[in-house]
């Protein structure tokens, strides 16, 4: 074979490798990275546990476990939050694209009596401004209740803002983030307020119920 035959068949070569390379790194960056923020209190900051066994998380390794990557969850959440609070501390988290925005507040505003048209005002301010940021951002609420102690008209009109704010701004409702966990001892913490490690893997599957079918559709867009 003469020189100019083998120098022919290294550019080849090189081509060939430099090509692959391409296709590679063009479907690694199709996979852009696709952006989770949870916006809650100590329920979601992992109140008197590690921070891994807190249900964001739980839910991160769910979504590796699920095929599901390309995606970062950043948990804004602060124990003893409230809804006037996350508004506060909102605008740092959105100077990068989110594609999928928890909300998770009201119960502590509900703790300390705050009226339930303040506790709606705010926490619909707070979507709204995501929504300003990211016009096709996925919401999703997370429900709360009040303990049934009494079944006053604040107990009654708390528990109906979440499934309100879902449904004005097309939103997805998580009906009761404590569901299988709240008032049993077996799940929460000595206060019987904070879930234990057990209670958060019980949030996380609430959680999933919701976010993996959002999270999937989520995956395949540009």
């Amino acid at each position: 074979m003469s020189n100019r035959m083998k120098q022919w068949r290294s550019i080849v070569v090189v081509l060939t490798i430099l090509w692959a390379q391409s296709a590679v790194f063009g479907a690694h960056d199709s996979l852009a990275v696709k952006r989770i923020l949870v916006l809650g209190d100590s329920l979601s900051a992992g109140f008197g546990l590690k921070s891994d066994q807190a249900w964001p998380t739980l839910i991160s390794e769910k979504m590796r476990n699920a095929g599901l990557t390309n995606f970062e969850i950043t948990n804004a959440s602060q124990t003893g939050g409230t809804t006037a609070g996350g508004l506060e501390r909102l605008p740092p988290h959105l100077k990068r694209k989110l594609d999928i925005f928890i909300l998770e507040l009201g119960i502590n505003d509900a703790f300390r009596g705050v009226p339930i048209a303040q506790i709606r005002n705010n926490l619909q301010a707070i979507i709204d401004r995501v929504k300003e940021r990211n016009p096709n951002v996925r919401v999703i609420i997370a429900g709360m209740q009040l303990p049934n102690y009494t079944e006053d008209d604040y107990v009654f009109a708390f528990g109906q803002i979440y499934g309100d704010l879902a449904a004005k701004n097309n939103a997805t409702l998580i009906p009761y983030l404590l569901e299988g966990v709240g008032g049993d001892p077996t799940l929460n913490q000595p206060d019987r307020v904070h879930p234990n490690a057990a209670g958060q893997k019980i949030l996380a599957e609430n959680v999933w119920r919701v976010l993996e079918s959002i999270a999937r559709e989520n995956a395949l867009r540009p």
